[in-house]
């Protein structure tokens, strides 16, 4: 994992929110060999797709050091990434695993892993300066996937867009503005895709239409 050089849009040492920075440090005292700080954005600097999931699985990015690497969740979204042609492998299971992403990028609403998966509205709001500064640097993007309704309301935010303007939904499109789309999809979590509110059919179908919407944006 290549970390970003520019503290505003990372910071691996970032407390900023008591609590989870608490829930890190007893995470490491526990699972000693787990990363247990705030994990970074991994993939393409010139991505046209950029993904934005909600946090760190506490045994999954919190371990491993790279979104969605190594937990449930990730099984799908790097099948599908791969399946795509977006990626050189389907699977993640380490951030030296050699993985790559092409034209696509991974981050999330909040860096650190919360407790139950669940980040207070505050911790969102504080964390949220690190997604603006990074959508602000990521020029060549056209299209923003949330996964999930947290990471669509993080992103306007970011952009400063009025979260009511833009509903979320499975399948959603929103026309940002000339040259930037937001798609709505479920969060590819277990509790989702084993419920079969999310299948991988509708998974993939959301994020072929990203990448349809990507090539057709202004170039």
């Amino acid at each position: 994992m290549i970390e970003p050089a520019s503290s505003a849009i990372y910071d691996s040492s970032c407390t900023r929110c008591p609590r989870l920075a608490s829930y890190l440090a007893e995470a490491h005292r526990r699972y000693p060999d787990y990363w247990c700080r705030p994990v970074g954005p991994f993939g393409d600097p010139a991505a046209r797709i950029v993904l934005v999931g909600l946090a760190p699985g506490l045994h999954g990015a919190n371990r491993t050091a790279r979104p969605f690497t190594g937990d449930f969740a990730g099984i799908l979204l790097y099948e599908t990434l791969f399946e795509l042609g977006l990626s050189n492998h389907r699977e993640a299971s380490s951030a030296n695993d050699g993985l790559e992403l092409y034209g696509a990028r991974i981050t999330n609403a909040v860096k650190c892993a919360p407790p139950e998966n669940k980040p207070t509205p505050e911790e969102i709001r504080r964390c949220n300066t690190y997604l603006a500064a990074e959508l602000a640097t990521l020029q060549g993007a056209r299209v923003l996937v949330a996964l999930g309704r947290i990471a669509h309301e993080a992103i306007l935010i970011a952009l400063a867009l009025k979260r009511a303007s833009f509903r979320f939904a499975h399948g959603s499109e929103h026309r940002l503005n000339d040259a930037l789309y937001l798609v709505d999809s479920y969060h590819c979590s277990r509790y989702n895709t084993q419920t079969r509110r999310l299948t991988p059919e509708m998974f993939k179908h959301v994020l072929a239409r990203a990448c349809e919407l990507a090539r057709t944006g202004n170039p």
